[in-house]
This record gives structure tokens, sequence and C-alpha cells, in this order.
């Protein structure tokens, strides 16, 4: 049919540019963040790029549900502000004869949302904390760059080094601050190294060097030479990837979990495709707009009833994560009380449009008083 294929490729052209838009926003504002972490020490700058693929990953199934609700919106809104929904109505084509063309658009994007949020979504936070874990778990010497000073993970010590000596742990013309039961200590070195104990504890090793502890002018301050100098930075290490949060499991894993941090996060996942189609459907309803009038206040709607809608979602989440909310009894009233939402603004907008509704008996009586 003519209307759907010309519905269709609309809502394509306005899904593919709002996406667009929605996604760049996304990277622009992803990598400010990942990159103000690296600059702080927090990721190590080579996994930047891995971070990012995560984070929009993490985030995709919210982009996802956003471009299709307001792609509808604003595809519905244009079509009643040039005065085509007359010529449709006219033509015996009723508001309802739109969900079969917007359901057709919409349901690759609900079935992607669903296959992120269940398994694309868990796997990108698993990848994630695990390259942040394994940056906190290298050494901290191997967390220095040259030229800069460096806090250890231990907050008792800062470090700089001038160079380092290929891919190994020997760096040259260390500087160590270090604060301790003893006071404060300064330690300064022509090179170190990162030695590995049988009983898995890794200490520095510096060579050639001075320390100096206390103030200056004190009576306890001490001045020293040494040719060896060792100070534990890292205690037996554990292996990367221990117990995952429930955000970070497979859903399988989830579903046999039966926690309360499990059940919530499965309300989250199942939330997101249930969402993606609600907000779709409210779209069709919602578009209206007067052609006499501007279309930015049904704009402004969409976007305070989106980001309630996902609010809610997470105050539910959070609810059952807490034990405060039961999930057979939390994950369904949201979403009911969406969809009869949308069957409310669908009946309220075909009585407002029915030929004997006042409005229309009003515009029918001015037409003919006009004609007389």
């Amino acid at each position: 049919m003519i209307f759907h294929r010309a519905l269709r490729r609309e809502l394509v052209s306005s899904a593919g540019a709002s996406f667009t838009v929605l996604f760049s926003i996304l990277l622009t504002w992803t990598l400010i963040s990942i990159l103000g972490k690296a600059a702080g020490g927090k990721v190590a700058s080579s996994d930047v790029i891995a971070l990012i693929a995560f984070a929009a990953l993490n985030y995709l199934p919210i982009v996802l549900i956003f471009t299709s609700f307001i792609s509808v919106l604003m595809v519905v809104t244009r079509i009643y502000k040039d005065s085509e929904m007359v010529v449709w109505f006219a033509s015996g084509v009723s508001l309802t004869r739109f969900i079969k063309p917007v359901l057709m658009f919409a349901l690759p994007l609900i079935v992607l949302t669903g296959v992120l949020s269940f398994y694309a979504t868990p796997w990108a936070r698993s990848k994630t904390g695990e390259y942040v874990e394994r940056f906190t778990k290298r050494e901290d010497l191997q967390k220095v760059s040259p030229g800069q000073f460096k806090e250890s993970s231990s907050a008792n010590r800062i470090f700089f080094v001038e160079g380092v000596s290929g891919s190994s742990a020997v760096v040259r013309n260390v500087f160590v601050n270090q604060i301790d039961a003893k006071g404060t200590s300064v330690v300064v070195a022509s090179e170190g190294v990162i030695e590995t104990l049988p009983s898995g504890d890794r200490h520095l090793v510096l060579k050639n060097g001075r320390r100096y502890q206390g103030k200056p002018g004190d009576a306890d301050f001490q001045s020293m030479e040494f040719e060896r100098y060792s100070m534990r930075v890292s205690q037996q290490t554990t292996e990367v990837g221990g117990q995952k949060e429930a955000k970070s499991l497979p859903t399988s894993e989830l579903l046999a979990a039966g926690s309360d941090s499990a059940k919530g996060e499965l309300m989250w996942r199942m939330s997101m495709p249930l969402a993606c189609m609600g907000l779709v459907l409210l779209a069709i309803p919602l578009g209206f707009v007067n052609p006499r009038a501007g279309s930015a206040t049904n704009l402004i709607i969409a976007v305070l009833i989106f980001f309630t809608y996902n609010n809610l979602i997470n105050v539910i989440e959070s609810g059952i994560r807490r034990g405060k909310f039961n999930f057979g009894m939390a994950w369904w009233p949201l979403h009911l009380g969406m969809a009869l939402t949308v069957l409310a603004l669908f009946a309220w907008r075909l009585n407002v449009n029915h030929r004997y509704h006042p409005r229309a008996l009003w515009a029918a009586f001015k037409r003919g008083g006009a004609k007389k």
C-alpha cells in the first residue's frame, strides 16, 4: 500500500538522522569522560579505544529507544503540521491504521534493543570491569609515565621517573615521596627495578641513591646513602575477573543467581524492549499538533516523558535490588500503565477526530455559515 510504503520510508530516514545525532553526542561525551580518566591515571591510555567501544555498547539500548520514539513522533507531527493528516482522514485512513507500519518499522529496533540489553550490554560491562581491574592491579611503577608525578594505589607514595628502560620494569632517575608511621621520607635513586619474591609480593629495588627522613633543621632529620634500597609496592596479586557484579553477569547466570541484585538487573533488561515498544506506540497519538501552531511543545513533552519513564525504570530496579520491592509484583505495573496511557490517548484522539464530535460539528457549522 502506498500509505505504508511512504510512511515507512519517512520513518527510516528520520531514524537515521536522529540516530546519527544522538550517537555522535554519546561518543563525544564518552570520549571526554574516558580521556579524563586516562589523564587522571584511572585507566590505561592504551585501553581508551576499547573502553569507548564498550561504553557505546552499554548505552546503545537507551539511544535506540530514544531514536525510535523521536523518529515516530517527528514524522507524525510533520504529517499533522503539513495538513496531510486531514487528507488521510478524509480518505478513510484512521489513526489506528498507523500502528501496523509503525510497528513494522520499529520491530527491528525493538529486537535489536532486546539483544543488546540481554547479551551485548552485560558483555561490554564485564569487559570494562576487566580492563579497569587489570590496570588497578598493575604495579605502581608500571602506571608511571616518564616526566609525570603519579600517586600509588595505596595513596601514601608519589612516584616520579625521568625515563623507562625499554619495556621492562627498570626505571631511571627515580623520585619517591613516602608517608608512613615515621613521617615523611624522600628517596632519590639513579635506577629502580621491580622484583617478585617467592611469596608473590612485589618490591621496588632502588640502587645508588639517597634517603631523607624528617624535616631539614630538626634534630631527628636523617640523611643516608645506599647502594640498594627495597620497598614493597604491591602484595600478592589475584587473578583478574573474580566475582562479578549483577550488571556484568550473562543473562543465563542472572536467571540462576536468584539474588535481589540479579532480579533487579533482570527487570532492567526486560524493560528495555518493552519501553521501546510502548514509547513507539505512544508517539502516534502524541504527535498531534495544530497546523497553525508550533511543534516544539510536542518534542519537549516527549523528552520529559522519555526521561521520566527511564528514571522510573531505574527506581524500580533499585528497589528490587535493595529488596524493597517484590520482583513479581514490581516489574509489570509501570509497563501496564504505559499501555493504558497509549490506549487512552488513542481513544481520545479517535473521539476528537470523529465527525460527530462537538469540535467537528462546530467546524462544519462555521463552514456552512461562511457559505451563506
